[in-house]
């Protein structure tokens, strides 16, 4: 098993597409690259925390490559915006990978090449080694799961 952690903008959403990846085994939303220990999400909305709604996947590398999954996730992100995905506008929707394995950073380096060509304008998605990781509130756990009608900013059909 391997495990990144992949930062998209709102978390209900990006979690509820990367777990329908065939290969991804589980997902967690939390929060990642802040300041503050253990924020809430309250905490986090303030953009005062630092950290960034986060999804940690741990999949299969026997199926899903980290450059296939790096390359969905492409497809749902605007990598050339900062702090804003679809309506969503603050820190703490940046859009991010943090990596766990070191080894991990020259297949997202490659990736991150490959994309900018289809952009005019840089690619302001960052890429940092995972420092801080807080799992969110429970409620934010498979949140599109349980409530199939939530707002979500990816088109999931």
């Amino acid at each position: 098993m391997k495990e990144i952690v992949l930062a998209g903008g709102c978390f209900w959403g990006v979690e509820e597409y990367i777990s329908r990846i065939n290969g991804v085994v589980d997902t967690e939303v939390g929060y990642a690259n802040g300041r503050r220990k253990n924020p809430s999400y309250e905490q986090v909305c303030t953009g005062m925390t630092g950290h960034a709604e986060a999804v940690k996947i741990n999949y299969d590398e026997n199926k899903l490559t980290l450059k296939s999954l790096l390359e969905k996730f492409f497809s749902i992100i605007d990598p050339t915006i900062e702090n804003r995905q679809g309506p969503d506008r603050g820190t703490q929707y940046r859009t991010g990978v943090y990596y766990i394995n070191e080894d991990d950073k020259d297949i997202i380096l490659d990736v991150f090449k490959s994309e900018q060509e289809k952009y005019k304008k840089p690619i302001v998605t960052e890429v940092e080694p995972l420092k801080l990781y807080y799992k969110t509130e429970d409620y934010h756990q498979d949140y599109l799961k349980k409530n199939p009608n939530g707002y979500c900013h990816i088109p999931l059909d």
